[in-house]
């Protein structure tokens, strides 16, 4: 027979839920909310940790600069996937010709921002916080954005990974939850309880006069009923096909699950490490292009299925670019200046923005063109429809691409 002796002393020989840091009555909250309004948009961020090198992503292989500068690490002119007469991709972003060819790949070159920081950490926070003096600012640009949401928004952003959750979703009034996996959530027992003596315990009647208790086994409950949910994600998750089975592809599909789900959230952020290729960079550089291009076609392919890739933008960013002349290790090392890309059924697809020189340089490195901030601000204005210079602070001019918004909102 269950008793609350029998539940307190289950409740205090074990961590009886585990919540992985998450907030219980958020995420039920989101799970019994579905249905999103009517042209309500869903941006997902893909961070490129370590600084990818943005010369071998998109490679000018149409200027003998490129071949001086890269004499073991160039991409050959046979090689490339060429876009135009002067630029290609990666041989290892085969995964994204369909998309370039569809018109739902854009490019945006020479992105960065004034006095470039080549500190990881530093870089990052800038991007972060879209503030060039991050240490006074320790609320992210997407933060900024969740504080602006109705007061009755749940769960309005969901990072998923096991990294630490990024500054830029850091809000003040708005949680964004981070999901290191879908059994994040999940019922643990005591050696010989089974678990439909667990649900039995923290779903007993209660008399109201043990608050503590009470509390408890109220959290208790919602762990159990979001867990199932999430259960229901994930066996709809492990029914997805096409996916390759490397780190990325992962997430991606469990956002994709998520999306399908119909949960009431705006903003799916994952990220990618591996990008600080100081030494032998060839081989590590192409494999981790590989897991982007694949992964993303993979996601894009399956948000068609599921009619949901009208709704959905997919932008990638890393903290800066590398050097543009190679190292002594056939490495490279931090530079300024690198590419952003944008992916989506809505995005107007293309090459934005002139290829950053190869002689005209800074210190070595390549000067930006356009301000990281023309990116958020365009994300923020034409496809999240809040006004841009209430979050950045300052206006900033949106991105196009031949004359027209790169964003169809």
């Amino acid at each position: 027979m269950t008793t609350r002796r029998g539940f307190l002393q289950v409740a205090s020989g074990t961590a009886l839920v585990s919540l992985s840091g998450l907030a219980p009555r958020v995420l039920h909250a989101a799970a019994q909310q579905t249905g999103q309004r009517d042209g309500e948009n869903i941006l997902v961020v893909v961070q490129l940790s370590g600084g990818n090198d943005g010369l071998n992503t998109v490679v000018p292989y149409g200027d003998p600069e490129y071949y001086r500068n890269r004499f073991t690490l160039a991409i050959g002119r046979e090689q490339v996937l060429r876009l135009d007469d002067y630029h290609g991709l990666h041989p290892s972003l085969r995964g994204w010709e369909q998309l370039w060819q569809a018109g739902q790949l854009a490019i945006v070159q020479g992105v960065g921002y004034a006095n470039p920081n080549r500190s990881h950490f530093e870089s990052m926070d800038l991007w972060h916080t879209a503030h060039l003096n991050p240490e006074r600012v320790r609320r992210g640009w997407l933060g900024r954005y969740l504080d602006q949401l109705p007061i009755e928004a749940v769960l309005p952003a969901v990072h998923y990974g096991g990294e630490e959750q990024p500054l830029a979703l850091a809000a003040e009034r708005k949680l964004a939850v981070s999901l290191r996996s879908l059994d994040a959530i999940r019922l643990e027992t005591l050696p010989g309880l089974s678990p439909a003596d667990s649900r039995q315990l923290v779903t007993a009647r209660r008399d109201g006069r043990h608050q503590l208790l009470d509390f408890v086994q109220e959290n208790a409950q919602l762990a159990i009923l979001t867990g199932e949910r999430l259960r229901q994600i994930a066996a709809r998750t492990a029914q997805r096909t096409g996916y390759p089975g490397s780190r990325l592809a992962q997430k991606l599909q469990v956002v994709a699950s998520l999306i399908a789900a119909d949960l009431p959230t705006r903003v799916y952020y994952v990220s990618l490490d591996g990008f600080d290729t100081h030494a032998n960079q060839e081989g590590a550089h192409a494999a981790l292009l590989a897991e982007l291009g694949d992964a993303v076609a993979a996601f894009q392919a399956d948000l068609r299925e599921q009619g949901n890739d009208q709704r959905v933008t997919l932008m990638t960013f890393s903290e800066f670019g590398r050097r543009v002349r190679e190292n002594a290790s056939r490495g490279t090392d931090h530079g300024t200046a690198a590419p952003m890309f944008f992916v989506g059924g809505r995005v107007r697809g293309g090459l934005l923005n002139g290829h950053p020189s190869l002689t005209d340089l800074q210190d070595g490195d390549l000067k930006h063109s356009i301000d990281y901030r023309q990116a958020y601000a365009t994300v923020l204005e034409r496809w999240l429809h809040v006004d841009a210079a209430s979050i950045l602070g300052a206006e900033f001019p949106l991105l196009e691409s031949s004359g027209q918004p790169l964003l169809q909102s």
